[in-house]
């Protein structure tokens, strides 16, 4: 089977989790985000930050590993990267699945090629 390194990523099973880790990613940081702006909770701040860090690293490394399988368009991995981070990975999501970008079309499951005269029924 040749490679072919410019075709267009279909979405699989590790987009699935990419999605999730996004929004727990994004749970978290808007966690920090209040904790930081909220007066008096310094050790709150901190395990949320430890967590944001953490948690940041992991849905980058997911997202890289996503993308060299072919089930993310590497404009996602450029979006979380902003510095607005899981906010970025969300909205590439969002406008991937919905609007289609940087993806091929996905043949569903339930679609099955014609069969031929030479095939049996």
């Amino acid at each position: 089977m040749a490679r072919r390194p410019f075709e267009k990523p279909v979405p699989g099973e590790l987009f699935v989790w990419v999605k999730r880790v996004s929004w727990v990613e994004l749970a978290i940081f808007s966690g920090l985000i209040i904790f930081w702006l909220v007066p008096g909770f310094d050790t709150e701040t901190m395990l949320f930050g430890w967590a944001h860090g953490l948690g940041f690293l992991a849905l980058c490394v997911l997202i890289w590993i996503a993308c060299i399988r072919r089930e993310a368009p590497y404009t996602l991995l450029a979006a979380t990267l902003t510095p607005v981070g899981p906010v970025g990975s969300v909205i590439g999501i969002e406008l991937i699945e919905r609007k289609g970008w940087g993806i091929a079309e996905q043949r569903s499951s339930q679609e099955f090629p014609p069969k031929s005269a030479s095939e049996g029924s």
